[in-house]
């Protein structure tokens, strides 16, 4: 195609031509010149749209954390004062601690009056029903201490030497299981330190322990629980799972520590990474149950049908269109208000008022709603929200697994609650400096988690479970 000469006709004819080659030449490296800074202004504006977004995120429109939150994160407002006092309301249900059956009272006061308050008269007989005030008291914590001699004797016969043995079931160490447990309970269920641990033995039991000690406690304890936790791992592995993770800490390095709950079992382990094999090892090769997750790329394998999209995070994905504005915004609002609604029939639903039936019913109408709006978004001028409406169309028949699957949450909300102490623990220890004190962590966080989900007490399971370890018996399980 022929080009306009750059400058008017009656001036470019007068030029020779070996000028108008020259020229020609320096016009198209300057227009080269100017596409290529074009190309480099549409790139930056791009990255600067980015990190706004980026510096725009908290944990009402991201994955991120709420602790995250700086001070410019506004709240919902605070509900407006209802003019009621602070506290129970009248009418509300008197919450109070259950007194003891007196066969469990170590020992009974009985009080009664000499003489009327009025005119001083005497008074004779006993009330029938009196008033009941029982106090509870810890008593100083008195050591049980057991000393094992083994005598070593000589045979007169032979003079071979030969020295008594501990009965079964008596540790090797200096520690019995109830203590042991005790240290890991601390640990593990109370985010206290090492030192903080030796502490408590030193100033509250008079059990003085050093650091040292404590981690060769734990490691006896991560041994003893060995046997139930694997157990466990095998149960959840044919269970409705819910899945998440977050990071760890381990000899400084960046791991992953995983979680799978189910309604009555959670299982945690530690791994350097959070892809799909890790995946694959704690849910088995043949997993065909259902796994609640949220989008992460590791979760990416499972059938669509067996998988269950968190809404939660769906949510906040929605929310975040909103936030950066332009033409995703009306499609994010429009998705919000279709979650909302999803929600609020889904706690009817829960609470009893609604019947399963109507709100599947009621949810075919929804569905076909939320897929109009992702096509819609999907032809909207924003790319990233174009491009999330386009992978949530793809994974369409994982968003609605929990309306067909009876008793599924469309959230993952079990697994994040069950990682919140994780989370609280690794901000206080720093994690651990060795794949045993990893081993440990594993361990005690699966009992503690699956002891509570049973209303199981931890520090006798943890007890029990150190005695079979000493005595070489079966351990307990963790199984309902």
């Amino acid at each position: 195609m022929r080009r306009e000469p750059p400058l008017p006709p009656e001036v470019w004819d007068q030029i020779p031509p070996h000028l108008q080659a020259a020229i020609w030449i320096m016009v198209e490296g300057y227009e080269r010149r100017i596409a290529a800074l074009e190309a480099e202004v549409g790139e930056l504006k791009g990255e600067i749209r980015e990190l706004k977004e980026h510096l725009g995120q908290n944990s009402q429109n991201s994955s991120r954390p709420p602790s995250s939150d700086g001070p410019q994160v506004k709240r919902a407002p605070p509900r407006e004062p209802t003019g009621r006092k602070r506290g129970a309301q009248p009418g509300h249900p008197v919450h109070q601690r259950a007194l003891l059956p007196v066969e469990q009272v170590q020992e009974v006061v009985v009080r009664k009056p000499s003489q009327c308050r009025r005119c001083g008269e005497a008074l004779q007989g006993t009330d029938p029903e009196p008033l009941r005030q029982q106090v509870l008291e810890v008593p100083p914590v008195i050591l049980q201490v057991t000393e094992y001699q083994l005598h070593r004797l000589v045979c007169t016969r032979c003079g071979l030497t030969t020295c008594g043995t501990l009965p079964p079931g008596v540790p090797p160490v200096g520690y019995g299981p109830r203590l042991a447990s005790l240290v890991a309970l601390c640990s593990g269920a109370y985010r206290m330190s090492k030192r903080m641990v030796a502490s408590f033995c030193t100033e509250v039991l008079g059990v003085p322990l050093a650091v040292g000690e404590v981690c060769h406690l734990e490691q006896t304890i991560a041994a003893a629980l060995e046997p139930p936790v694997q157990e466990a791992r095998a149960y959840v592995q044919e269970r409705d799972t819910n899945v998440d993770e977050t990071t760890w800490h381990q000899q400084q390095q960046r791991v992953w520590l995983w979680v799978t709950v189910t309604q009555w079992v959670s299982v945690f382990c530690i791994r350097a990474s959070r892809g799909a094999k890790v995946l694959r090892e704690l849910l088995g090769e043949g997993y065909g149950a259902v796994l609640t997750s949220d989008r992460a790329k590791a979760y990416n394998g499972q059938p669509l049908p067996r998988h269950q999209l968190c809404w939660a995070h769906l949510r906040r994905d929605f929310q975040a269109m909103i936030d950066r504005g332009g033409a995703g915004a009306a499609v994010g609002e429009s998705l919000l208000e279709h979650a909302e609604v999803l929600f609020r029939w889904w706690h009817w639903v829960r609470d009893g008022t609604w019947r399963w039936s109507t709100f599947q019913r009621y949810m075919r109408w929804l569905r076909g709603s939320v897929r109009m709006e992702l096509e819609a978004g999907t032809r909207c001028a924003c790319p990233k929200t174009a491009a999330t409406c386009q992978e949530l169309l793809k994974t369409e028949a994982a968003l609605w697994t929990f309306v067909r699957v009876p008793g599924l949450d469309p959230t993952n909300n079990a697994a994040e609650r069950a990682l919140r102490h994780v989370v609280q623990w690794r901000k206080t220890s720093y994690g651990t400096d060795s794949a045993v004190g990893s081993h440990f962590v594993e361990n005690v966080l699966t009992v503690v988690a699956t002891c509570r989900q049973q209303d199981r007490p931890v520090l006798d399971f943890l007890t029990r479970c150190c005695q079979a370890l000493y005595a070489d018996t079966q351990a307990p399980s963790l199984l309902p």
